[in-house]
């Protein structure tokens, strides 16, 4: 008997005992304080294999690809497309996450050699030949993501990217529709654009606050014979402020004119045109300035503001004109040369009388209307990289 109460008092004390747990819930205890999910990196673990599944599916990989993966989280995706491609690079940030899929692979020593994960942010890491892209890509990364992607000098032969419903939405967007914009322009110009699948809330841990979408991006082959930072850069300048007329764009924004005045002397010099550069009467600089002053108040009129999901980022070269107005006032008084009166004429010249679309807003050109614009500014020598 007294053993039995020693036994019973033996169990109560370890019933008690704040160690008492079994090693599976401390495991699981720990796993969950180390991989709480990070939402301000857009962590939401795809936990659906039925869904990976689909996705991998619909990527029609081959048995010779190469795969990027960017942001694979725990290694659900990864795991299936291991099994259908021949090597992955996996993009990941998170080292925590890194570390996890490692541990993942090790029991498979043929996996294991076959992925090489790469630490760091995608947008500025320096990306190896890849034949196929798959990603279920943080939120804060979509815009650069595609934008990079699309301007590979050897782009994949594509991309099956989820995103936020709407910005997936935005890759489809037309001439007039609200959320059309200078995304929805690069991808429809440099890759073909289709719908995969939608995907609700519940099939990720934690739920984000907005469904998903998974689209499929297929670079054109031709590849488009245009520059394509000379494509975006005239699109920058379009969409800073797409209700605005193209012509308050061009020819009422000073820094817009100061900049394509830089590239003109640039192109010149590089064709051996000789060009002088004396400042204009002061009627000349009194004129400008009032077509600038109507335009600001053309800007007043729609807001002044990029309209809401329109996350197109500012060209550096307005930023840094912000900041240049911040510490010497407002530069438009100064006084200006020769060079930027005949940029100004031949701006006004494309706008005008090449192209007709001077009165045409941003948020209403299609595709054509933008190569027209580009192939008559270059042939002025205008040129926007």
């Amino acid at each position: 008997m007294p053993k039995a109460n020693g036994h019973k008092r033996q169990g109560s004390s370890a019933a008690t005992s704040p160690y008492a747990k079994t090693s599976k819930v401390a495991k699981n205890a720990a796993a969950n304080t180390i991989f709480k999910m990070n939402t301000d990196l857009g962590q939401h673990i795809l936990k659906n294999p039925g869904v990976a599944k689909a996705i991998v599916d619909k990527a029609n990989l081959k048995p010779t690809d190469h795969v990027l993966e960017v942001g694979p989280g725990t290694g659900n995706l990864t795991v299936l497309i291991l099994a259908a491609a021949k090597r992955v690079t996996a993009v990941e940030m998170d080292p925590r996450m890194a570390a996890e899929l490692t541990k993942r692979v090790q029991s498979n020593p043929a996996d294991s050699k076959r992925l090489n994960i790469l630490l760091g942010d995608v947008i500025k890491t320096e990306l190896p030949p890849f034949d196929v892209c798959i990603s279920n890509t943080p939120y804060q990364i979509s815009s650069p993501l595609v934008f990079k992607l699309l301007a590979l000098d050897k782009p994949p032969r594509s991309c099956v990217l989820m995103f936020q419903r709407e910005f997936a939405l935005r890759l489809f967007a037309k001439p007039g529709d609200k959320l059309y914009s200078r995304l929805s322009v690069n991808a429809q110009m440099w890759a073909k654009v289709s719908h995969v699948m939608k995907v609700g809330r519940n099939n990720f841990n934690p739920p984000p606050a907005v469904e998903s979408n998974v689209v499929r991006l297929e670079p054109k082959v031709p590849r488009p014979q245009i520059s394509y930072d000379e494509w975006d850069g005239l699109l920058r300048i379009c969409f800073v402020r797409k209700n605005r007329t193209l012509r308050a764009a061009f020819l009422t924004t000073s820094v817009v004119l100061e900049m394509l005045s830089a590239n003109y002397r640039v192109w010149c010099a590089q064709n051996d045109i000789i060009i002088t550069d004396e400042e204009e009467p002061e009627e000349a600089v009194a004129e400008g300035e009032a077509m600038e002053i109507d335009g600001a108040a053309e800007e007043e009129e729609w807001g002044g503001i990029a309209e809401d999901g329109d996350d197109d980022e500012l060209p550096d070269f307005f930023k840094e004109h912000q900041k240049a107005q911040t510490r010497q006032g407002n530069p438009n008084r100064k006084r200006k040369g020769k060079v930027a009166e005949i940029v100004r004429e031949k701006v006004r010249k494309v706008l005008e009388d090449e192209t007709e679309l001077a009165e045409k807003r941003a948020r209403l050109c299609d595709e054509s209307d933008f190569l027209k614009l580009l192939y008559a500014f270059n042939k002025e020598g205008i040129h926007f990289n």
